[in-house]
């Protein structure tokens, strides 16, 4: 092993020198700390370390006791089922290895559990998500990936390479996502990315419990958490269970022969979601789906094996617990095997039960997605996914907004996407996007005139669901993917040293950048201020948009907010009788962005592309 623990969240300094001076010779413990007063009081512990299988394990500590001892397929791993009691107390207990008359003790630290954490919330649909990546977003430090065993050189000049975002870039700007007014942050993958090449997306995990040094340390990532929940954000961890990278460590020596599917690495996914639900699916087709490497680099983890499956479910509690984060974005939900997923998703709920967990399920079709969601009336077995993606933006949203509005196209579009709700259980958790790291951005080119793109960020933070802006949309960011992922993935500009604009301030923004900065914030603060829980509970009520004008209405209780949505690029005059049930003739509403009185007329006319948001309150 490269190392042998590489923690600064409170792990007992010295222990290496505990290992190994006489005995069995551990190099890596995972997880490298548990606590006591967990509801599931089984905590396997995974031990690497050379002929490590053969050693026998003891513990002497009040309230915890070994409870089975695996042996796996490589001499080098061995796993320990420890019960840990409700009356174990916190402290460090040593478990005693012995191979012979050979005996070696090894101290694992129980720490003592945040009460708190019990009741520990998650997002939701009064939250707005700010999706960034980390290489991509700022940086802030001096982070050079010691001790990794590739690491190329960051050049910003090539958008495959690495270019040099950390968390501390992210920690200097917390301010300016606050003055957003997004109330939680997504950060694409965080964890240990150790792959020729730099895989600097973070999707192909080599180490599941340390943060990549590159980005900074799990000390840096904890703080960062706590900087951000002191403004009122919330932090929302992306986790990949589907795949590791082929450098982890398990390809150099697999812990069973089961731990990675097809580990010859001869199968590649065909990326047919259709086939995880096709009643008449082949075999062939369906290993090829959920069995098969997602890419060669990235390897297919094996969740049906057990011992996998508990390694992922603590590691997901284990951070948490660790760093408090807020939330889970799984990627490649349905790739990985959807029994083991949902008790992942049991798991974790039975330890935090107000928490969130979002799956990515892409589906250019509203029953895939709705398939994976908890509670749905289409799949037989409970998935147990509280939150599902909706991809449909991505692949239709643009051509609904950029399109004029007719008797079937354009907003219409919108309209006849949302009458599928009805197969969700709770339409109110799914995640709602416009573009994000893996799509063309919603923007092609810089525009001239913002009504279309207004419209679309309109529609996304008051309709049904949990918005999610990718990083940039409020400075009309653009690109294709065309050529390039890195494209879509630019790096913001004024978050890295010497950059020529710095587009974080007023400034450093041109005048149309401003007027979408402006707008932007205005209705995100707006949405997370009065118009926060009608916005996140309210009933929704749309109206068929006929001769162009998409209207709808959010209601709670006595509170309504209505969004009428021009959807032709020319002015429109038009009779009201038809929003009659919900905007009564001659009724006022305040409107949200302005403050102006609007008065409900008989015959009303809208500029090209309006946005108009009223409010009753």
């Amino acid at each position: 092993m490269k190392k042998l623990l590489s923690l600064s969240l409170g792990i007992l300094s010295g222990m290496t020198m505990a290992f190994g001076a006489k005995g069995p010779e551990v190099t890596n413990v995972e997880p490298p700390y548990w606590w006591t007063g967990m509801k599931n009081d089984t905590l396997q512990i995974m031990l690497t370390g050379p002929g490590i299988a053969s050693a026998e394990a003891s513990v002497d500590y009040d309230g915890v006791r070994i409870a089975e001892q695996i042996r796996l397929d490589s001499p080098n791993y061995k796993l320990l089922y420890l019960v840990i009691g409700k009356d174990a107390r916190p402290g460090t207990m040593q478990i005693i290895l012995s191979e012979g008359k050979k005996k070696s003790k090894l101290p694992y630290e129980l720490k003592k559990r945040d009460e708190g954490m019990t009741s520990h919330g998650g997002f939701d649909a009064g939250d707005v998500l700010y999706l960034l990546m980390p290489d991509r977003f700022a940086k802030g430090g001096n982070n050079d990936g010691k001790g990794l065993e590739h690491n190329p050189a960051i050049d910003r000049q090539k958008p495959n390479a690495r270019h040099g975002g950390d968390l501390k870039g992210i920690s200097n700007h917390l301010d300016y996502l606050d003055s957003l007014g997004v109330t939680a942050l997504w950060f694409c993958p965080v964890l240990e990315n150790d792959m020729p090449g730099g895989s600097y997306h973070g999707y192909a995990t080599t180490d599941y419990y340390n943060i990549d040094p590159r980005f900074g340390s799990n000390k840096e990532y904890a703080e960062l958490i706590e900087e951000a929940h002191d403004k009122g954000l919330k932090v929302v961890m992306d986790m990949i269970f589907n795949h590791c990278g082929v450098a982890h460590p398990w390809l150099k020596d697999m812990p069973s022969a089961d731990w990675i599917n097809h580990p010859e690495g001869d199968v590649m996914t065909n990326f047919r979601l259709t086939t995880v639900h096709d009643p008449y699916v082949s075999d062939y087709d369906l290993d090829h789906t959920v069995n098969g490497w997602f890419v060669p680099s990235m390897p297919d983890l094996n969740q049906k094996n057990p011992h996998l499956m508990k390694y992922l479910i603590q590691n997901s509690i284990w951070w948490i617990e660790s760093s408090k984060i807020d939330g889970i974005r799984m990627d490649t939900y349905p790739y990985a095997d959807a029994d083991g997923m949902a008790e992942w998703n049991k798991a974790v709920l039975k330890e935090y039960p107000n928490f969130n967990i979002v799956g990515e399920c892409w589906y250019a079709n509203e029953a895939g997605s709705a398939f994976w969601q908890k509670g749905n009336r289409i799949n037989r077995n409970d998935p147990e996914l509280p939150t599902v993606m909706d991809f449909f933006f991505i692949q239709n949203g643009q051509k609904a907004f950029n399109s004029d509005t007719d008797p079937w196209g354009g907003l219409n579009m919108i309209y006849d996407h949302l009458s599928h709700d009805f197969l969700y259980d709770d339409p109110q958790k799914v995640l709602t996007f416009l573009d994000n790291h893996d799509s063309d951005r919603f923007l092609k080119e810089m525009p001239e005139d913002l009504g279309r793109w207004k419209q679309a960020q309109a529609f996304l933070l008051t309709s049904r669901g949990i918005p999610q802006i990718y990083y940039g949309t409020e400075l009309l960011m653009n690109g294709t993917k065309e050529g390039s992922d890195g494209y879509i993935r630019l790096d913001m500009p004024g978050g890295f040293p010497g950059d020529e604009t710095n587009a974080f301030t007023r400034e450093g923004r041109t005048p149309i950048q401003n007027e979408a900065w402006d707008f932007l914030s205005s209705l995100l603060h707006w949405r997370r201020g009065d118009a926060n829980e009608v916005i996140a509970k309210g009933k929704l009520k749309h109206f068929m948009p006929q001769n162009g004008l998409y209207a709808y209405t959010r209601t709670l209780g006595d509170k309504k907010v209505a969004v009428l949505l021009n959807g032709k690029d020319e002015p429109l005059s038009i009779t009201m009788e038809r929003t009659e049930e919900e905007l009564p003739v001659g009724s006022t509403f305040r409107n949200a962005l302005t403050g102006e009185n609007v008065t409900i007329e008989k015959e009303m006319t809208f500029s090209p592309r309006q946005v108009l948001i009223l409010q009753n309150f």
